[in-house]
């Protein structure tokens, strides 16, 4: 009896090995059948037009390697920023939100720091969710340059940074650097990625370029020597319609107002400060960019990484050369300043060289990822998926969108506004500025130079856009 009760334990406890073997071997084949999560690189640069790189139209400018993020995978010719200011627009990247919740509401230095450590972020619930993260460039939500929650490896520097021999943070340790800030960046971003990596990854690199005081790298110094600086044809503005914009505003003392404005601006170091140099810089700066992003392709190519990681490159807003009078600019709701490049390449998902018409928005990049990756967002997101026009260049994102502006101190002569973009028109309200709004018809009127705001024959459209910017900010809070 004994021996047969030892007999039936054995062949319980076979059966439950074999049970356990084959339930095992069912489930390693589904895991490898199951699709690996991809690395993902997300490329921003500061002040950059969405009419800025070869591949969407510019007449010169040289941007290969961005190029080819669009060729092999897709442009969204109709990108925006909600808010088209530095640290407001990161902050809605980051978050998937509007600036009137995650309070990052404009660029005064008090306080932002702070709001910006208690931010929930996409890399941060990545984290969480099994990637490797890092954060490399220009953070520029406050004047802090301590690491933020969310990343395992962080490389910053406080406020704007320098272009030249900058002091960076290196994961807490300061350093003064010798060399060009963003050749810095892209090998700080190389470095990274030369490793090998045990969870797929998360790089963020945040380009100081292409912004003020737009110092090219001295080996793009003469580039486009032959070119010169065209005025728009919306330069010619008189701004009958624009009384925003016309208003008499007294000059700010910004020694009066140290906490809050910006730290003093880099030297141009003699370079000179006609149109024509600022314009040119402003591409000239956008070149390091370009080899950067050659160099991570190249790298990505050398460990077999490539077609396994999502690469997108944008920028945190447009950027201004005349348009409306508008020089060296991007605080106002018109297109110039609203648009940005938005590419994306991931063949797993992307069919190459692909656009899409759909109105994306940088608070879609949040929700994107948490869609790709399987990741829910523990806070309210405003944005959409862009998932669903990656896979269909039919599929329905939004007919509308809400754009908003807050008062800066530094920069009183641009008012606080709200806008409603559609396909086809934009409303442009005024809050604390009575009988100034705006109205355009952007299908026949692109330039917005004609206000519509008065005219008999639209006052239906106007009405339908008002109930509509009401309707955008009761859903998402900001009222």
């Amino acid at each position: 009896m004994k021996n047969m009760k030892r007999f039936k334990m054995t062949n319980r406890t076979l059966f439950a090995i074999v049970s356990l073997t084959l339930f095992t071997s069912i489930a390693i084949a589904s895991n490898a059948q199951s699709p690996q999560k991809p690395n993902i690189i997300f490329i921003l640069v500061d002040d950059m037009r969405w009419d800025q790189l070869g591949i969407t139209g510019h007449p010169f400018v040289q941007t290969p390697n961005i190029d080819r993020i669009g060729k092999e995978g897709v442009i969204f010719d109709n990108a925006f920023v909600c808010t088209p200011l530095c640290s407001p627009s990161r902050a809605s990247f980051l978050t998937g939100q509007y600036p009137h919740t995650h309070r990052v509401i404009n660029n005064d230095r008090n306080g932002l720091g702070f709001i910006s450590h208690k931010l929930v972020t996409f890399p941060m619930m990545l984290r969480k969710a099994g990637y490797e993260t890092a954060f490399i460039g220009k953070w520029h939500m406050g004047h802090d340059d301590t690491r933020r929650p969310g990343f395992d490896h962080w490389i910053s520097f406080v406020g704007q940074g320098l272009f030249l021999d900058p002091v960076v943070n290196i994961d807490g340790e300061r350093k003064q650097c010798d060399g060009y800030m963003t050749d810095l960046l892209n090998q700080w971003t190389l470095d990274f990625l030369k490793k090998d990596h045990e969870k797929p990854f998360l790089l963020y690199l945040s380009h100081k370029a292409v912004h003020l005081p737009f110092i090219p790298a001295e080996r793009h110094s003469d580039l486009y020597s032959d070119q010169h600086y065209t005025p728009p044809p919306s330069a010619d503005d008189d701004l009958s319609g624009k009384p925003a914009l016309r208003r008499e505003v007294p000059p700010v003392d910004k020694l009066t107002l140290l906490g809050a404005t910006p730290e003093p601006a880099e030297p141009r170091y003699g370079r000179p400060d006609t149109k024509d140099a600022i314009f040119l810089d402003h591409l000239r700066c956008l070149a390091s960019v370009d080899d950067g992003v050659g160099q991570i392709f190249d790298v990505l190519e050398e460990k077999g990484e490539l077609d396994n990681t999502l690469i997108i490159f944008t920028s945190d807003n447009g950027f201004l050369f005349g348009e409306h009078g508008e020089f060296r600019n991007k605080r106002v709701a018109y297109e110039e300043s609203l648009r940005i490049p938005l590419l994306m390449r991931y063949p797993k998902v992307i069919e190459p060289g692909g656009h899409r018409g759909q109105m994306a928005l940088n608070i879609d990049i949040a929700p994107t990822l948490y869609d790709l990756t399987g990741v829910e967002s523990p806070i309210p997101i405003h944005g959409k998926s862009l998932l669903p026009a990656l896979q269909d260049p039919e599929a329905d994102i939004r007919d509308s969108f809400l754009g908003e502006y807050y008062l800066e101190k530094i920069s009183p002569k641009h008012a606080e506004w709200k806008a409603v973009r559609t396909r086809n028109s934009k409303y442009i309200h005024y809050p604390n500025l009575e009988g100034m709004d705006e109205l355009y018809d952007l299908k026949n009127d692109p330039m917005e130079m004609t206000n519509l705001i008065y005219s008999p024959d639209h006052q239906e459209e106007l009405k339908n856009l008002k109930e509509r910017l009401a309707q955008l900010l009761e859903e998402t809070g900001g009222n």
